[in-house]
């Protein structure tokens, strides 16, 4: 079977004894080959040796004056920024404690590019669905790690990668669809297909190209498979099994607890929950609904045992839909952290 998302950079880890990412050094070389890294035609001798150094050890302390001594203040300041995330991920041992260390901690963490940040969702979300072989899962998962572009057609909420939506839009097929294209791809195989039983078998391979669209309109697979992928997001880091479904409303006189999953959701959640009037036309920006609940009610922080947590997805002023997995991380209810 074709490898589900490639670049995720899964195949330089290992899983250890828990099911967690450990950092390897072939991880860590793979940041070193970016193109911000990796020298150039101009780069000077001190760059082009301290790259190789790297590359050999990829662990190896490189202090300040040695980045100094580079000559190139740019690429003195691209090293710093990946090497300040290397000694992160080195220091955490995993790649799920190293996401999970960047939010909500004391005092603030280091400020990593969202670069950075999406790619250790991408991983560790493509560590979760090792052995699921369901496309809908694994579309739906892409939220975690890719911006969308929405919108409403005839009533259904579809979700369409934001960089694929944005290349087809400036240049018909973009970049993806131009390549495609050249290597004797048929027309068809590069349109943007929206996600369905008779087209899902075709996830797999064209799965690095982001260039399905999801449906998540209530009631369709869609967003049941969201479902199960916030599921899983939420055992896998905290060992806690939660239930989630998807609501068409909050109708609740003792509502306890929600998390928006993004900035727009959590601020209309926020309003509903204070007995703030919210607009029609932003109310309408709630594109999907949820509950969550423990499978042990006594994981729950007490005020919340035997409730539900209300989970909402929105879609911006200008279309675009951004779930944060972290929030789930920050703001679940959960009596003790594991």
């Amino acid at each position: 079977m074709t490898e589900l998302w490639p670049s995720s950079g899964y195949r330089l880890l290992q899983t250890d004894a828990q099911g967690r990412l450990a950092v390897t050094d072939d991880f860590l070389r793979a940041y070193l080959t970016r193109p911000e890294i990796a020298p150039v035609e101009e780069s000077l001798d001190t760059e082009r040796e301290l790259h190789a150094e790297l590359l050999a050890d990829p662990r190896m302390t490189v202090e300040p004056v040695r980045l100094a001594a580079l000559g190139d203040p740019d690429a003195a300041e691209n090293y710093q920024v990946v090497l300040s995330f290397r000694d992160r991920l080195i220091a955490a041992g995993t790649i799920e404690a190293c996401y999970r260390g960047l939010f909500g901690g004391e005092p603030p963490a280091v400020p990593v590019p969202p670069l950075f940040v999406d790619q250790l969702a991408h991983v560790v979300m493509r560590n979760i669905l090792d052995g699921n072989d369901d496309p809908f899962r694994a579309r739906a998962a892409e939220l975690f790690f890719r911006k969308q572009t929405g919108m409403n057609q005839d009533g259904a909420i579809l979700l369409g990668d934001d960089e694929t939506v944005d290349m087809y839009r400036q240049h018909g097929f973009g970049n993806i669809g131009k390549l495609l294209a050249e290597a004797g791809t048929p027309t068809r195989q590069v349109e943007l297909d929206v996600l369905n039983g008779e087209n899902a078998p075709q996830y797999r391979d064209r799965s690095d190209r982001f260039d399905m669209v999801l449906d998540l309109t209530f009631g369709r697979e869609g967003l049941d498979a969201l479902c199960r992928v916030l599921e899983q997001w939420v055992g896998h880091f905290f060992d806690l099994k939660v239930s989630v479904q998807p609501a068409q409303s909050v109708k609740d006189e003792h509502w306890a607890w929600h998390i928006g999953l993004d900035a727009m959701a959590s601020g209309i959640l926020n309003d509903l929950y204070n007995d703030v009037e919210v607009e029609d036309e932003r109310l309408a920006r709630l594109i999907s609904l949820f509950r969550l609940e423990f499978a042990d009610p006594r994981a729950a922080l007490p005020r919340v045992q035997g409730r539900p947590v209300y989970l909402a997805l929105a879609m911006a002023e200008d279309n675009s839909v951004r779930l944060k997995p972290q929030n789930i991380l920050v703001n679940l209810p959960v009596a003790e952290i594991v």
